[in-house]
């Protein structure tokens, strides 16, 4: 059984995996202070509430853009799991794509393994959204390699910007107002963040596709990407489980190497 880690800036993805079989998955708060004990006791107990043994894990695979989580994910799966983890973007751990960047060692694990994912899933000529901490877009090229993308601030870190640097802005949800034009600060507000970032989507999407000069298919993810892709047209799918799926995805591709070299 496979554990597949995905650290984020904001919260902790775990995720149990039997093969191609999603079997649970679980959130946490990313806290680079967080040791290996602290992650076997809060894991143990909701494997315990879903029927899974600790001892049936014999895979950890990890994706994580906050660095300083990467040794005490790697001690957990070592002392608690009995197996060395891989680690996305280490040496050693293939991708199974060619990345097209002048700095290839700068890029989030996340973008990566979203691209993996997406590849597999959607083949070729791809542009994928992920809505997290950083609003980012990810293109894959014509003949299945990463060939870069776009980095903007995250919809809820845009939010809680406004809300700090402007005393009598109130603090408000994300949500999709009935209309643009608001009537109170509030739906001003929610209308502002809502509309602005659907605009922030047509637009970089409308010129990357220009750039590329092909039709792009336009792949949605993470936590807000189904709230967005309702008021847009130009998304064609949204996967919430995208970047999940590229852990496995990896981490089946990088074992089959591993049993032909030996």
């Amino acid at each position: 059984m496979l554990l597949a880690i995905d650290v984020g800036n904001t919260n902790t993805v775990f995720a149990l995996y039997d093969g191609e079989n999603s079997l649970a998955d679980w959130r946490i708060a990313t806290d680079t202070r967080r040791t290996a004990d602290e992650y076997f006791v809060w894991l143990n107990h909701l494997m315990t509430l879903s029927d899974v043994a600790a001892d049936a894990i014999d895979s950890v695979i990890i994706a994580t853009v906050a660095p300083q989580t990467l040794f005490n994910l790697k001690t957990l799966g070592r002392k608690y799991f009995r197996t060395e983890p891989m680690v996305v973007g280490e040496e050693g751990c293939d991708i199974g794509m060619d990345i097209r960047l002048t700095r290839p060692s700068e890029i989030g694990a996340d973008r990566v393994v979203n691209a993996r994912a997406a590849l597999s899933r959607y083949g070729t000529d791809l542009i994928i959204v992920d809505f997290g901490t950083a609003t980012t877009f990810d293109v894959v090229d014509s003949d299945g390699a990463y060939a870069g993308g776009v980095i903007a601030p995250g919809v809820n870190l845009s939010l809680a910007a406004l809300e700090a640097a402007a005393a009598k802005l109130p603090r408000v949800a994300v949500d999709r107002p009935d209309c643009v034009i608001g009537t109170d600060t509030v739906s001003a507000m929610q209308s502002g963040v809502y509309y602005g970032y659907i605009g922030l989507i047509e637009g970089v999407c409308q010129r990357i596709i220009q750039e590329h000069r092909k039709d792009m298919k336009v792949i949605a993810t993470g936590g807000l990407s189904p709230l967005f892709a309702a008021g847009t047209k130009s998304i064609d799918v949204v996967d919430d489980s995208l970047t999940m799926r590229g852990l496995v995805e990896i981490h089946r591709l990088n074992r089959g190497n591993s049993r032909a070299e030996v």
